[in-house]
């Protein structure tokens, strides 16, 4: 084993721990507000490469409290399918699209999204479903996970109006990324290829992910229904900032 520079391992362990608490109190999707701490120390790909396999063991820990029965199945068997179509079309896009526009495209919509929940005074409530805004959700989340690390914003704008009570939208939407980032794994792993020091950065870092989500979900059983959604809303903008300054970023804006 190639063993880091302590104060690398450090920061790694972290951003993982950060994610891992996320996944554990609310769910899926929102794991890119952990990434930024990655950012002090490695570029996106790399981030992407140790996170790819991360992923996958952070969703089978948060599975364990998320069960089935928190699962709406009505709406994985319509997102899940979108998913995985613009799982790989976000692949095959990967080298010719500009991940810059994508990134901020995706910022400006959900900004646009959760001011209006909080200007119409960020109440909970119940909208009927869509089958063609889950189609579409879920196709733009495959094809923004693989570009940008990002599909948590075009679902949480298709579940969070759904009113679903708190438990099953986390349970809802961190069965939904497993599937994502085990889908999207093996195709991270391909494009990066890491290194034998990044590798031993992923065995270290491991004892960091059920600590996080255990401590995640402490948090999620002492918030109420309208406690989950306002901090939901809030970590997406946070979330929709954080695109919009990678993509200005990467134009040389800011």
């Amino acid at each position: 084993m190639v063993f880091p520079d302590f104060s690398l391992l450090l920061i790694v362990a972290l951003g993982v721990f950060v994610i891992a608490f996320i996944k554990g109190a609310f769910g899926g999707g929102l794991a890119i507000i952990g990434i930024p701490v990655l950012s002090l120390v490695m570029d996106p790909i790399t981030a992407g490469a140790l996170l790819a396999p991360l992923f996958v063991l952070m969703d089978v820990v948060a599975l364990y409290f998320w069960r089935p029965k928190t699962w709406s199945r009505i709406d994985l068997f319509l997102l899940l399918p979108s998913l995985a179509c613009g799982t790989a079309l976000g692949f095959m896009l990967l080298k010719v699209t500009d991940r810059n526009a994508v990134a901020i495209l995706i910022a400006l919509i959900t900004l646009a999204f959760t001011t209006l929940w909080f200007r119409g005074g960020g109440q909970v409530v119940q909208q009927p479903r869509s089958k063609v805004k889950a189609v579409l959700a879920g196709t733009t989340s495959g094809i923004t996970s693989m570009m940008a690390h990002s599909g948590g914003p075009p679902v949480a704008m298709y579940l969070l109006p759904l009113g679903l009570p708190k438990a099953v939208y986390a349970g809802t939407t961190s069965s939904f990324f497993a599937a994502g980032n085990l889908m999207k794994a093996l195709p991270w792993l391909a494009l990066a290829q890491p290194t034998s020091e990044l590798w031993s950065l992923m065995l270290l870092c491991l004892p960091f992910i059920p600590f996080g989500v255990w401590a995640g979900f402490q948090l999620h059983e002492r918030l109420d229904q309208k406690q989950l959604y306002r901090i939901c809303y809030s970590l997406l903008a946070v979330t929709a900032l954080k695109l919009l300054w990678d993509g200005l970023k990467g134009y040389g804006v800011v």
